[in-house]
């Protein structure tokens, strides 16, 4: 019998199916439709996306210059950001196989497709692209854990957490000590759902 967590948590898988629905809505709003990973708008929604871009010297010129004094320590982020790329992706590749853990799909996680807006100058794109790495680098990094967690600690926190990982609904409950000595092997390997 599902545990009132269990539940909550499906109806939370359930409510980002749902969003997912909604999207797919708002695609046929505004025209478009993705083929191979490509997003391709009908051509009068591109000419009419073209009025809206900004152009570079407006952009530029119209710019605060607290956020221009700020670049530099938004763009230098970018190093740290790479280097925990690789070596979370080192580590994911090596382990992970060695471990039985499902690898974790980068395309899921680190969307680029915001190139295909025409109402974004070449500097929106630029930081939409940086945006979209980092965040989606981040979500990556959290779902690496999350397995990684899974394997080696799959107990449920006694605190709140902020934002659960997708593996959170499979570990067991926090001071469950009979149910850990049970259950923690079938846990730590409970991948199925990933297969």
């Amino acid at each position: 019998m599902p545990t009132q967590i269990e539940v909550l948590l499906d109806k939370m898988r359930a409510l980002e199916d749902e969003l997912v629905d909604e999207l797919k809505k708002q695609q046929e709003e505004f025209s478009y439709e993705i083929l191979k990973r490509r997003v391709y708008f009908e051509e009068k929604v591109i000419i009419r996306h073209k009025e809206y871009a900004k152009q570079l010297f407006n952009y530029i010129a119209d710019a605060k210059l607290k956020h221009i004094l700020s670049i530099p320590f938004v763009w230098i982020c970018i190093v740290p950001v790479v280097l925990m790329d690789i070596t979370i992706s080192l580590y994911q590749a090596i382990c992970f196989p060695i471990y039985g853990i499902p690898k974790v799909k980068r395309q899921d996680y680190i969307i680029f497709d915001r190139q295909y807006l025409n109402y974004l100058n070449i500097v929106e794109k630029i930081n939409c692209a940086y945006c979209s790495y980092v965040n989606g680098l981040f979500g990556y990094f959290q779902e690496i854990a999350g397995r990684t967690e899974q394997l080696w600690c799959p107990i449920k926190h006694a605190k709140r957490i902020k934002s659960l990982h997708s593996r959170y609904q499979k570990f067991i409950d926090y001071g469950d000590a009979e149910t850990y000595r049970a259950k923690v092997e079938t846990a730590r390997h409970d991948f199925k759902d990933l297969e």
